[in-house]
């Protein structure tokens, strides 16, 4: 595998998503939107209840740290299914397929597009979300929460394993259906099991402690080496060309 060749083909979907407002929004108002209204919220809840003891603080705040992975896990849809669907929809794959690079160098391109702009704005929101609660909680808690252990694994593990998982399963589900919309519903689906541990957490039924973290992005690593060769062996580019013609 080339990983020239994948860049190229990355660079130009690069050019092509700078144009579609709609994706730029969604990728940069999201982790936004949560670096700001969860410290928003946990500033209220304070102000309510007259403050809130160290271990019902640490438990919302670090439920509120795993929302970083659901938008991980979230954002990559929107153009991955747009980066494979859309040019199937277009008719502008056939030329890309008819180049001399092979499924990987095609597959690794597109995953690099889906993979780069989340991430970064995903990590930027995290940094806006560590400062403001620091700033928050360190009267409360007489030292800066963050960063820490936990923090740490959500973001070196958690977030990029949840991500490539979500590009995964757009690979697989593009190479089945031919419209946007619904590869965009279906990819979105991955967001769900993410959003039931957060609910849980919320709830005080998971402890988010580092060890059951490293539990999960053990998981999450499995998942997507056996979604890594599925990925690569549904997508043909003889059959994508066939359904074409």
């Amino acid at each position: 595998m080339r990983l020239q060749k994948a860049w190229i083909i990355a660079e130009k979907d690069f050019a092509i998503f700078r144009k579609k407002k709609s994706i730029i929004y969604s990728v940069v108002l999201f982790p936004l939107f949560v670096s700001i209204s969860l410290p928003v919220i946990v500033q209220f809840s304070r102000s309510e209840s007259g403050g809130l003891p160290y271990e019902a603080l640490a438990v919302v705040v670090d439920a509120f740290s795993f929302l970083f992975i659901t938008g991980a896990v979230t954002l990559p849809t929107t153009i991955a299914s747009y980066s494979l669907v859309g040019e199937k929809v277009q008719r502008s794959i056939e030329p890309l397929l008819a180049t001399p690079t092979t499924e990987g160098e095609i597959l690794l391109g597109k995953s690099i597009v889906a993979f780069l702009p989340p991430i970064t704005a995903i990590y930027i929101g995290a940094v806006i979300f560590m400062v403001l609660i620091d700033g928050l909680t360190y009267n409360t808690l007489g030292y800066l929460y963050f960063p820490n252990w936990n923090m740490g694994v959500i973001m070196l593990l958690l977030t990029p394993l949840g991500s490539i998982l979500s590009i995964e399963l757009d690979i697989l589900i593009s190479s089945r259906v031919d419209d946007v919309r619904s590869a965009q519903q279906l990819g979105g689906l991955v967001a769900l099991p993410f959003g039931g541990l957060y609910v849980l957490a919320q709830v005080s039924i998971l402890s988010l402690e580092t060890s059951n973290l490293l539990i999960i992005a053990a998981s999450l690593v499995a998942i997507d080496a056996i979604l890594f060769y599925i990925s690569k062996a549904v997508f043909n580019r003889e059959k994508i060309l066939t359904k074409l013609n």
